[in-house]
C-alpha cells in the first residue's frame, strides 16, 4: 500500500480557505480539484461541507498516495481520484459547479497555467467560480521577502516555475471568459483568487 503523503501547509491554510468557500461556493453540487496533492483540503472540505461532492485530480505519480488518503480518512463525498495532467490528459467530460486549485500556479510551467485556465472553463456551468489560492505578485512585485526567497527556490529547481503576476493570470483568465471577481488576503502571504464563468 502507498505510504500517505502529508503536507503541512494544506494543514495550515484549509481552514483559513473553507472559511471562504463557504460564502464562496454552492453548499450543493460537484466540485473539480485540479492538483489535489496529498488530498488533505478535499477530505477536510468534504467533512465541513458534507453536501458537496468533491472530484480529485493529480498526476500520474501523485494518485496513488491520493487514494491511500481516501482509503483511510475519506467518504461518500470524495469520487475517485482522476489523472489529470493539465497538458496531455483528457478532462472529465462533466460541467461542474465550481473548481478549486491550491498552490499550483506556481509550480507548473507557464503554458501550463495556460491549460489550467481552458481546461477549467471548458468544464465549469456558466456563472461557477474556480478559486485559486497561492503566492502571487502584484504589479510584478513581490508582496513579502519570503515570497522572493520562495520564488529564488523554485526557479533554481526548474526555471519553469515562479510566483505568477496577479495581472498576467487575470488577463489570461479573460481570455477564457473567467472574469477576476474577488483577490482576497490570506494568511502567510497567500491570496485566494476567485474567477467567475461568463
Amino acid at each position: 500500500m502507498s505510504a500517505i503523503t502529508f503536507s503541512s501547509a494544506a494543514e495550515r491554510n484549509r481552514q483559513p480557505i473553507l472559511d471562504q468557500l463557504r460564502v464562496l461556493i454552492p453548499h450543493t453540487g460537484s466540485v473539480l480539484e485540479v492538483g489535489s496533492g496529498t488530498g488533505q483540503h478535499a477530505v477536510f472540505f468534504t467533512q465541513q461541507l458534507p453536501e458537496l461532492m468533491w472530484q480529485p485530480t493529480d498526476r500520474e505519480e501523485n494518485l496513488a498516495g491520493l487514494s491511500a488518503r481516501f482509503e483511510a480518512e475519506g467518504n461518500d463525498n470524495i469520487m475517485p481520484p482522476l489523472k489529470l495532467d493539465v497538458i496531455s490528459d483528457p478532462w472529465p467530460a462533466y460541467l461542474y459547479d465550481a473548481a478549486f486549485s491550491a498552490n499550483t500556479a506556481h509550480i507548473m510551467p507557464w503554458e501550463a497555467v495556460v491549460e489550467m485556465f481552458a481546461g477549467v472553463s471548458a468544464h465549469l456551468e456558466t456563472h461557477a467560480r474556480f478559486c485559486l489560492y497561492g503566492p502571487f505578485n502584484i504589479d510584478n512585485s513581490f508582496t513579502s521577502q519570503s515570497n522572493a526567497h520562495f520564488d529564488a527556490s523554485l526557479r533554481a529547481r526548474d526555471s519553469r516555475m515562479g510566483i505568477r503576476d496577479m495581472t498576467m493570470v487575470e488577463s489570461l483568465a479573460k481570455i477564457h471568459e473567467l472574469s477576476l471577481e474577488f483577490k482576497l488576503s490570506m494568511p502567510a502571504n497567500n491570496f485566494l483568487l476567485v474567477f467567475r464563468k461568463s
